[in-house]
Formats: C-alpha cells, sequence, structure tokens
C-alpha cells in the first residue's frame, strides 16, 4: 500500500480532491468487521453481574456457582475469549489482552464448578487461597489494561479499573476467608458489569446510527459530543466493494 500524507482542513476532513487522491494512490484490501468489544463487553458483563449479584447477597446461597457456572462459561467465557481473538484481528491489544485474559478465567471457572457438579473435587466453604491466587493475578493485570485504557478511552478504562479493583477484593476474600471482603468485592464487579454494559451500549448504537448517541470518552477522536460523527470514513460510496453492510 502506498499513500501520500495530506494536510487536513481546520474541522478534520478532507475535500473532494483530497480523498480522489488517496484513491488514486492506496490499495486497500478489505476485510471489515464489527467491534468485537460489543460482544466482549455483553458477555463480561452478563457473567459478571450473574456472579457478583450472588457474591454482595442479591440472591442465592454459596452454591449458587452450581447453577451459574454454564452461563458464566458460555457468555463470559465462550463469547468474550472469541471477542478477544477478533479483537487481535482488529489490532486492540488492550481489547486482545483483557477479553482473551477474562474469557479464559470464566472459562476456568465454569470448569471448576463443573468438577464440582460432578464430585470430582469439592470448594472449600471459606479460606481458598488457590482461588485467591487467581482473583490476585487477574487484578494486576486488570490494573495494567485500565492503566493503558486511559490514554485511548474513559469508558473502557473505567470498566478495567473497577474490575480490577473487585478482583482484589475478591482475591483479599478468598485468601482471608473474610465474608465483608466478598460482600464488597461483589459490588465493586457489579459496578464494573453495569459500565460494561454502557459501554458496549454505545459501540453498538455509535455503530448502527455512524453517529455518537452515547459519549464514550474518547481522548484521541475529535468529539464524543451526541450526535457528531467520530469518524471520517474513506470509503467508495456505496461502501466496501462485494460487502454488504448490515444482517
Amino acid at each position: 500500500m502506498s499513500t501520500t500524507a495530506l494536510p487536513r482542513h481546520h474541522n478534520g476532513g478532507y475535500n473532494a480532491e483530497e480523498t480522489n487522491a488517496w484513491r488514486n494512490q492506496t490499495r486497500v484490501f478489505l476485510q471489515p468487521i464489527a467491534a468485537p468489544s460489543i460482544l466482549g463487553l455483553f458477555g463480561f458483563a452478563g457473567a459478571t453481574f450473574m456472579v457478583a449479584a450472588n457474591m454482595a447477597g442479591w440472591f442465592g446461597t454459596p452454591t449458587s456457582g452450581l447453577y451459574l457456572f454454564p452461563f458464566a462459561a458460555m457468555f463470559g467465557g465462550l463469547a468474550q475469549f472469541i471477542a478477544g481473538m477478533w479483537s487481535y484481528r482488529a489490532r486492540d491489544g488492550i481489547a486482545t489482552a483483557m477479553h482473551g485474559m477474562w474469557g479464559s478465567f470464566w472459562l476456568a471457572y465454569g470448569i471448576l464448578w463443573l468438577l464440582t457438579a460432578v464430585k470430582v473435587i469439592t470448594l472449600p466453604a471459606g479460606e481458598f487461597p488457590e482461588l485467591g491466587y487467581w482473583f490476585l493475578v487477574l487484578a494486576v493485570i486488570t490494573a495494567f489494561g485500565a492503566a493503558a485504557a486511559a490514554f485511548e478511552n474513559l469508558g473502557i478504562f473505567s470498566v478495567l479499573a473497577t474490575l480490577a479493583v473487585g478482583a482484589a477484593f475478591t482475591a483479599i476474600f478468598y485468601l482471608t476467608g473474610t465474608s465483608g471482603w466478598k460482600t464488597a468485592g461483589g459490588w465493586v464487579l457489579l459496578a464494573s458489569s453495569w459500565l460494561a454494559t454502557y459501554t458496549a451500549a454505545a459501540m453498538m448504537l455509535e455503530g448502527a446510527a455512524g453517529k455518537v448517541i452515547l459519549p464514550l470518552g474518547h481522548l484521541n477522536k475529535r468529539s464524543n459530543i451526541p450526535g457528531r460523527t467520530e469518524h471520517i470514513p474513506l470509503e467508495f460510496e456505496l461502501g466496501e466493494p462485494g460487502v454488504r453492510h448490515g444482517q
């Protein structure tokens, strides 16, 4: 692909002559995909909400994991892991790491409870250091993900920051057996799931409407004002050749 650097107008756009120059000097092979984080964040939000609500005491018992793990493994695990792999294709390092890591965690969580359901293992009722270290690792890596997201997107940053804190609180609970940390971790993880739902919805609505509906706090774009167009597409008038947009 060969390109030339073109000056941009004060409004951030290109005029027709400049756009034609791009078209004449650029060869593009297109494989358009939807934003993978829409699937990843919705999958994360659903699984985290169900498990965190149980942790916070909203419903169920300590054995509710026997009924929640299929949903958590498929919705939060498989769906999110797939989103992580497509994020790799979209060259989004943060989404690749976070969805891939948390998708793997939810799959492992499902396997853990599956082994419990078939009575291969018995989970401790209180202190559980092994699982505590699971969450400790997740908290540290997620904190780095939040730090990276702070350079790009306040929506993703808010999801990852609360997720890191919630994972840390949950780690303390499993390491010490103190029930108060479990409740606190559940509430913080609930907040993360709500923020993830908002962020995924904002991305989905922007993709469908072609303009901002719910602001996400992008730090490297022209605006975050509802009704404004965030992107300046460089494309043929009828869209991508050979690709039909939509379902």
